[in-house]
């Protein structure tokens, strides 16, 4: 809306301006993010001391089963790293990182696509360190069990791969109504 219009109609403007300023109000769900993930960070120490105080009495399959359940923290806390974020510099206000040499790299081209498709993945690698852990005990779980894992698991590649064919033919139609109007 330009100026002119906004000197017309202020209470469009004043509209405007609240809808955009609602963003703000996810600000606090980030913030309880980051508190989850300082929950994480506790729960991998206290699994990380537990695998370290027990090693003389466990066997080999019971330390690669707690080391998988430490990875598995350890993805949920990139998850959560992503979706923190990825998503407050999605929805909320640019971090302006671009001269911190930490900036994590896929920051530069991140937007709400490519946040649903790094999801996703993370979803699968998750699910992946479930369903090994699952086939790892496999003598322990029921075949129902087994069988659902699975079919959730599958059901997330599936939706992984729907997700990025669906940005990748949105991109390829804005690539070429770009080219169409040039």
């Amino acid at each position: 809306m330009s100026e002119q219009e906004y000197r017309r109609n202020p209470s469009q403007a004043v509209m405007a301006q609240l809808i955009f300023w609602s963003r703000w109000l996810q600000a606090p769900l980030y913030l309880g993010l980051i508190v989850a993930q300082g929950v994480y960070v506790y729960q991998f120490m206290v699994e990380l001391s537990h695998l370290i105080s027990d090693t003389k009495t466990l066997n080999e399959i019971k330390i690669m089963l707690a080391v998988l359940g430490l990875i598995d923290v350890v993805m949920i806390a990139n998850l959560l790293i992503m979706v923190i974020i990825g998503g407050y510099e999605t929805f909320v206000s640019r971090l302006n990182l671009k001269e911190h040499p930490d900036q994590p790299e896929w920051l530069s081209h991140v937007n709400a696509a490519t946040m649903k498709i790094k999801l996703a993945m993370a979803l699968i690698g998750i699910s992946s360190i479930h369903l090994l852990k699952t086939f790892i005990n496999a003598d322990k779980m029921s075949p129902e069990t087994i069988k659902w894992q699975v079919i959730i698991h599958v059901t997330f590649l599936l939706s992984a791969i729907a997700m990025a064919y669906t940005d990748r033919i949105m991109t390829k139609t804005l690539i070429d109504a770009k080219s169409v109007k040039h």
